[in-house]
Parts: C-alpha cells; sequence; structure tokens
C-alpha cells in the first residue's frame, strides 16, 4: 500500500508539534513519514496469529518481599538508654503550649 503523505497532513503535524518547517524540511519529513509507514505496513503482512500479545519482552514479577515481624516487640531493650520514659514510652520535653 503506498502511504502518500500530503502537505496538509505535514502542515497539521508541524501545528500539532509546534514546528515551523521551511519547504525543504517539509519535503524531508514528508518523504520520512511515507518510510515510516511503509514500514509500518511491511510489519502488518506477519503473522502473527501464534504469537501471544504482551506488554514487556520480559516476564514481570512483583519484587516485594512479605513483611514478617524478625525481632518482636523489645521494647524494654529500646527504652534501656532513653534519658526519661514514662509507661513503657519515651518521654520528651514539651514543645507546643
Amino acid at each position: 500500500m503506498a502511504n502518500v503523505i500530503n502537505d496538509e497532513t505535514i502542515e497539521y503535524v508541524g501545528i500539532l508539534a509546534k514546528l515551523s518547517l521551511s519547504p525543504q524540511e517539509k519535503e524531508e519529513a514528508k518523504k520520512d513519514m511515507s518510510r515510516m509507514l511503509d514500514y509500518i505496513d511491511r510489519l502488518n503482512e506477519l503473522d502473527t496469529s501464534g504469537v501471544e500479545p504482551m506488554s514487556h519482552i520480559f516476564p514481570v514479577n512483583n519484587v516485594f518481599r512479605e513483611d514478617v515481624v524478625e525481632n518482636g516487640d523489645d521494647r524494654e531493650h529500646m527504652l534501656a538508654n532513653a534519658p526519661q520514659k514514662k509507661d513503657g514510652t519515651y518521654m520528651v520535653p514539651k514543645t507546643i503550649e
């Protein structure tokens, strides 16, 4: 299938991309876009009936581990070096009046 890119298409793409192209750049862009569309046509000719659709080429696995409590409640050990403690918690100076 011949993909013909006309001047209106190039103008429209230029507006969308906020580009001001010279006449020579417009001609080069038309050729480039035609080559891209021809390549897509070639890809569409491939038989993909036995290929499963995918979003990534590598398998995507969850890399997070399960949360497991390893050291438990060691409150007394953590409070051992506290300058002041009250009812099993750290006691700090009042900061808000």
